[in-house]
C-alpha cells in the first residue's frame, strides 16, 4: 500500500480551536454535578483508591471535563495496587484517538479501557521480573503482588465501569432500584470463568489440609488465587487475565448514586443493603455509613474501602431523595440479570430513573475486545500496537485477529495491530503457550 493510500485512510487533522468550538456547541444540555465521599478502615493496608474529578479530554477546555473514581484492592503486598493507581488512567487515555468529539470519545472508551488494563499489567509484570529473579537467587524478596480494579469514568450523564476481580460498583437510581455494574470474577461463584481457566491450562480446587480434607474457597493453581482476573500476580498462570468486564450506561436526568467498594463491604452487605443504608445522606456521610454497616454486620476482617459518588441534576445542590418503595429488590435497570450477584432475583424496572445501557462486554478474549475496525496505521506508515501504543514496522508484529497459523482464507492484517510482546501476552492468556510467570505457591 502506497503512502498516499495510507494517508487517505486517515481522518484529516482538525485544528484545536475547531475542536473546542464543536465541544462548546455540543454542550446544550447542562451537565450534572458530581460529588464524592470516601471512607475506609484498614486491616492489612492493601486497599487504595483514586478520586480525580477534574480530568479534561481537551486540556484547557472545561467543557470537556470528566471524572474518574477507582478502587484497587491489593493482595500479597501493595506494589500492584500503587502501580495501577499511578499508571492506569494515563494508559487508558493514550489508547483513545486524539482529535475526536465527545460521542466518538465515549464510543472509543470501552476498547481503550481494555487496552489500558492489559498494558498496565504488562508493564507491572515487566517491572517485577527483575525482582522475581532476585527472589529466586536469595529467597528473600520478590514481587508477587496483585490487585483487583474497579475503574469508573463519568462524563455528563454517561457512566463507564471497567473491572477485574471482586470490587463492585452498584448504581442506585431515583426509582429506588439497585443495579450491579460489575461482574464478580471469583472462581467460587463464576462458572464461566472456572471453565475458561481450566480450558487455558489452569487447575481449580480448594486447599488440601492434613487427611485430604478440602477447605476454603475455590482457587486457581499455580498460585492459589481465588480470582480469575486481576492485574499483577506474577506467581500465577497467565490465564489469570487483566481483561476487564466493561459496562457503559446513560442515566436519566434524575441522576443517581454509585457505590464503589472493595470486597470488605460486599462480603458483609448485599448491594441492596449497602444502597438502603445510606439513602438520603450526602455522599461523604453516606460512605461512612456504608463502612459502619459493614463492620456492624461482619466486623473488620478485611480492608474495607468505600466511595460514594452522587450524580446530581443541575437544578439540585444534593441528590434528590429516593421515593419509598413497598419492596426493594435488586433489579436490572437494563432488563438483563447481572451475573454472579449474591442478591435476590430481579424485578422489572419502573419508569422512574430509567437508565439506558450503551455497552456491555465481559469476554476474556483480547481479539473480541479490540475488534476489527481500528485504523492501526500511523502517519509515518508504521503500525501502532493497539495495547502498548508502540510504533513498529508491520513485519515486527501481527494482527490481533490472526491465528497461530494462517489459513488460506484468513487475512493476517485484519483488525488492530499487536507488537511482538503484546502478541505473546495475548497468546499466553489464551493458553496458546506455556506461562512465562514463575510459579510460586503462597
Amino acid at each position: 500500500m502506497s503512502q498516499s493510500e495510507v494517508s487517505s485512510m486517515r481522518p484529516p487533522l482538525v485544528p484545536l480551536a475547531t475542536l473546542i468550538g464543536r465541544e462548546l456547541r455540543s454542550e446544550k444540555v447542562e451537565k450534572p454535578s458530581v460529588r464524592c465521599g470516601q471512607a475506609a478502615l484498614a486491616k492489612k493496608g492493601e486497599d487504595y483508591f483514586l478520586i480525580k474529578p477534574d480530568c479534561q479530554r481537551i486540556p484547557g477546555n472545561p467543557s470537556t471535563s470528566f471524572s474518574v473514581f477507582a478502587i484497587f484492592d491489593g493482595h500479597n503486598g501493595i506494589s500492584a495496587a500503587i502501580f495501577v493507581k499511578e499508571n492506569l488512567l494515563n494508559h487508558v487515555m493514550s489508547a483513545i484517538p486524539q482529535g475526536i468529539g465527545r460521542e466518538e470519545w465515549l464510543q472509543a472508551l470501552p476498547r481503550a479501557l481494555v487496552a489500558g488494563f492489559v498494558k498496565t499489567d504488562i508493564e507491572f509484570q515487566r517491572k517485577g521480573k527483575h525482582q522475581l529473579q532476585i527472589f529466586m537467587l536469595n529467597m528473600n524478596t520478590g514481587e508477587t503482588s496483585g490487585t483487583t480494579v474497579t475503574f469508573v469514568v463519568i462524563d455528563g450523564w454517561t457512566v463507564t465501569v471497567a473491572s477485574v476481580g471482586d470490587s463492585r460498583c452498584i448504581l442506585d437510581t431515583q426509582g429506588g432500584v439497585v443495579s450491579l455494574l460489575t461482574v464478580d470474577h471469583r472462581l467460587e461463584e463464576n462458572v464461566e470463568e472456572r471453565e475458561r481457566v481450566t480450558a487455558s491450562g489452569g487447575e481449580v480446587g480448594r486447599l488440601n489440609v492434613y487427611g485430604g480434607t478440602e477447605v476454603g474457597p475455590l482457587r486457581c493453581w499455580p498460585g492459589g488465587l481465588c480470582l480469575s482476573r486481576s492485574i499483577g500476580d506474577m506467581d500465577v498462570g497467565e490465564f489469570i487475565v487483566p481483561i476487564p468486564h466493561v459496562k457503559q450506561v446513560k442515566l436519566s436526568n434524575t441522576g443517581g448514586r454509585l457505590i464503589i467498594a472493595s470486597d470488605g463491604i460486599w462480603d458483609a452487605l448485599s448491594s441492596e443493603m449497602a444502597a438502603k443504608s445510606c439513602r438520603g445522606l450526602p455522599a461523604e456521610l453516606a460512605a461512612k455509613l456504608v463502612v459502619k454497616e459493614a463492620l456492624r454486620t461482619r466486623g473488620l476482617k478485611d480492608d474495607t474501602t468505600c466511595l460514594v459518588v452522587d450524580i446530581i441534576p443541575p437544578e439540585h445542590s444534593v441528590l434528590p431523595p429516593t421515593p419509598r418503595r413497598k419492596q426493594n429488590m435488586l433489579s436490572s435497570i437494563f432488563g438483563k440479570k447481572p451475573q454472579n450477584s449474591m442478591n435476590k432475583p430481579m424485578s422489572k424496572l419502573s419508569a422512574v430513573g430509567v437508565v439506558e445501557e450503551l455497552f456491555e462486554e465481559g469476554s476474556a478474549v483480547l481479539a473480541e475486545r479490540l475488534g476489527k475496525d481500528v485504523n492501526w496505521k500511523t502517519n509515518s506508515g508504521l503500525s501502532r500496537c493497539a495495547v502498548c501504543q508502540v510504533d513498529q514496522t508491520p513485519s515486527e508484529g501481527i494482527s490481533v485477529n490472526s491465528g497461530t497459523f494462517f489459513s488460506a482464507t484468513s487475512n493476517p492484517w485484519e483488525g488492530p495491530f499487536l507488537c511482538t510482546n503484546c502478541r505473546k501476552k495475548k497468546d499466553a492468556m489464551e493458553g496458546k503457550r506455556p506461562s512465562q510467570s514463575t510459579a510460586l505457591t503462597t
